[in-house]
């Protein structure tokens, strides 16, 4: 069963709202989770935006080469989900060396399938007020 929840941008005039895929990834919800809930993310910004694939965040350093200081493990085998407009997914530099940073799909990626870990889905929001 999908979670429901929330992100707050840092302009704080707009929310993402989403579902959370705790079946088809639960270590990367769960890290996802745990960050956000710590406050990691907060007041970070989302460091590349590339039109038309995707909007990356989730790096303290603010240039793709910060996470937590751990890594987290790829959930791509039977995650079921797809790279689509909207879809969350976990940003690395290889298999199992994701961490903290994610990404945002403004089309859909097929190529990204099975390579990086879909965790969640964001809701109408997304499409109206954040492309």
């Amino acid at each position: 069963m999908a979670k429901k929840g929330y992100i707050q941008l840092t302009n704080g005039k707009k929310k993402i709202e989403f579902e959370l895929y705790p079946e088809a990834a639960p270590g990367t919800v769960a890290n996802f989770e745990k960050l956000a809930n710590e406050g990691f993310y907060d007041g970070l910004k989302f460091h590349r935006v590339i039109p038309g694939f995707v909007s990356q965040g989730g790096d303290p350093n603010g240039n793709g080469t910060g996470g937590p200081g751990y890594t987290i493990k790829c959930e791509t085998e039977g995650n079921p989900h797809q790279h689509e407009r909207g879809s969350l997914s976990m940003a690395h530099a290889g298999k199992d060396t994701g961490g903290s940073q994610f990404f945002i799909v403004h089309d859909p990626q097929p190529h990204l399938n099975g390579v990086h870990t879909v965790f969640f889905l964001a809701g109408n929001i997304w499409y109206r007020g954040c492309t």
